[in-house]
């Protein structure tokens, strides 16, 4: 949360953008704060793109996407929320559709487990990029907690509560542990 994934996506995708170079932006369907098939930052920018559900082939629908002309890269935005099984798909998309697929999303959820998404990605994965944000103390922000409404934290829970800076707070290993003790 908070290191700016969604903002570095954008980024990336103008780049090809402004060289005359297709890409395919795609987001969970059902994490909307943006709006509906909308890629948002805290930032303020924003990009359309494709939504993908928990039961999509994202192999075909990349297959599909390549029908109607060039793709230089896929960028997927909210990449936690992929099941195992579309991360194999996107795999065999990489191989044997020569089309490369950048994949923007958190590795572990309020509670320090990895998302299944995020662990196929960490196995699958040719090549990983972390993208830092820092912590109140300065330090590397790894962990992040959720929080009510009154800024209390919460210890459990669902894995998957879509919120931004209201509902979660990133920090440090050290700070997380002090906060998930309370």
């Amino acid at each position: 949360m908070n290191a700016g994934k969604s903002t570095l996506l954008l980024q990336a995708a103008h780049n090809y953008q402004e060289r005359g170079m297709a890409s395919y932006l795609l987001t969970a369907q059902f994490d909307n704060r943006a709006g509906d098939g909308r890629i948002g930052s805290r930032i303020g920018i924003g990009k359309d793109a494709d939504t993908f559900s928990p039961t999509d082939d994202l192999y075909f629908k990349l297959e599909s996407r390549l029908t109607q002309g060039p793709c230089a890269c896929v960028f997927i935005d909210e990449a936690q929320f992929l099941s195992n099984f579309q991360v194999w798909q996107l795999a065999r998309a990489v191989d044997d559709l020569n089309i490369p697929v950048m994949c923007y999303g958190l590795r572990v959820d309020f509670q320090g487990n990895l998302f299944p998404g995020s662990a196929a990605l960490l196995a699958l994965s040719d090549e990983m990029r972390e993208i830092r944000t820092i912590c109140h103390c300065g330090k590397k922000a790894t962990m992040v907690i959720r929080q009510d409404e009154s800024g209390r934290t919460l210890t459990d829970g669902e894995q998957v509560q879509i919120g931004g800076n209201e509902t979660y707070l990133s920090l440090c290993r050290k700070h997380w542990r002090l906060k998930m003790d309370q």
